[in-house]
């Protein structure tokens, strides 16, 4: 796994790292906190630590992100220079190896000086301190990393595309009713229940989790102990593509 040839690898002065790109609610950061949490639970030191990058732009509120995530005190954070200084202080002493940036797309809604000064940061933390950063985030990560040679040099990237309906996703849909506290056997696996979660959850982990979890309470509920076909279309989920139709917005005024 990339994660962990991250954590394994020889020191560099040109420290390689990673983007973990694909679209919203489809596991990406499931990923990382379950190699994270692996890593904490058989590792002797700590050498991975992962970031909430926080929504607003410039320096301030991401050096506030990786300080929280450190379980450093954030300070004032327009006072740039001094956060710079205790992050500086915080990574000699601890020396990560890997730090993990989830929903690093808020950290490129800013201005372009704001947008460089970050990855400056991210070029300095892997030829000082040999951290490798793995961003973790939607297609506009891999848009502004592409946009120079500088960066997509330094970034390798593992997709994380939607699921294709195929017997992998089926095997998903087996172990979420596994997990299921229901009396009865759904079958989720089996057409046609199969193919419409599919078809409302246009491949998502997220989506699909949502679709079956609610089923599986209104399954409860109604004393059926069990998800079928029609208890899933009475849940009248509405994909996310179509979330934001104008149409669909019509009926809220």
């Amino acid at each position: 796994m990339r994660l962990t040839e991250l954590l394994s690898r020889p020191p560099s002065l040109r420290t390689q790292g990673l983007m973990l790109v694909g679209p919203y609610a489809n596991g990406k950061t499931m990923i990382a906190e379950r190699f994270a949490v692996e890593h904490l639970r058989t590792s002797v030191q700590q050498r991975l630590w992962m970031v909430q990058t926080r929504e607003g732009a410039g320096l301030g509120h991401f050096y506030a992100s990786i300080l929280q995530a450190l379980h450093a005190p954030g300070g004032d954070i327009w006072n740039v220079s001094r956060k710079a200084e205790q992050l500086d202080h915080l990574l000699e002493s601890l020396k990560p190896r890997v730090l993990i940036f989830d929903e690093f797309h808020n950290a490129l809604r800013g201005r372009a000086r704001d947008i460089e000064a970050i990855f400056a940061f991210l070029r300095r933390i892997g030829r000082q301190y040999d951290i490798a950063p793995v961003l973790i985030g939607d297609v506009s990560v891999y848009d502004f990393l592409n946009a120079t040679s500088e960066m997509a040099s330094r970034f390798d990237l593992v997709a994380v595309p939607r699921w294709q309906y195929d017997e992998p996703y089926l095997m998903l849909l087996d172990s979420l009713e596994a997990a299921l506290p229901l009396a009865r056997i759904s079958d989720l696996s089996s057409e046609p229940s199969a193919r419409l979660i599919f078809r409302l959850s246009e491949g998502l982990i997220g989506e699909t989790v949502t679709i079956v979890t609610r089923a599986a309470v209104a399954a409860v509920q109604s004393g059926a102990e069990r998800i079928t076909k029609a208890g899933i279309v009475e849940l009248r989920h509405i994909p996310i593509s179509q979330r934001r139709l104008p149409a669909l917005r019509d009926n809220l005024l």
